[in-house]
């Protein structure tokens, strides 16, 4: 399952288990990345937290956590390679994976078609 936040991160969900990432609109608005910091496994976050923080040469912005949960896994590519988010932000350039607290509060998440017409 593929949901959005307003914030313009997604999430592949998958049980309990949630890997989040930027969208492409995102990484577009950004510009080159520079540097990307990432939450440490074990971390527990609130829904709406910071959890990561991006840098590009135009400005530094920080990365919500979506939901209630706790990180399992960092995704280290993207912390070698800053760049990796922009040439493929919604694949290679996850950014973490998260234990859900409540996986049925991704229901009240965007789809596909309602991030489209958000970023329209």
């Amino acid at each position: 399952m593929l949901k959005f936040t307003e914030e313009h991160e997604w999430l592949k969900i998958d049980g309990d288990i949630a890997t989040i990432g930027i969208t492409e609109h995102a990484a577009s608005q950004l510009g080159d990345l520079v540097f990307v910091e990432l939450p440490e496994a074990g971390a527990a976050f609130s829904k709406g937290a910071s959890a990561a923080t991006v840098e590009s040469v135009k400005a530094a912005s920080d990365v919500y956590c979506p939901l209630d949960g706790e990180v399992v896994e960092v995704n280290q590519a993207i912390v070698d390679d800053p760049s990796l988010v922009n040439s493929d932000p919604q694949g290679a350039a996850w950014f973490f994976k998260l234990k859900l607290s409540d996986p049925s509060s991704a229901n009240a998440l965007l789809d596909e078609a309602a991030y489209k017409e958000l970023i329209g």
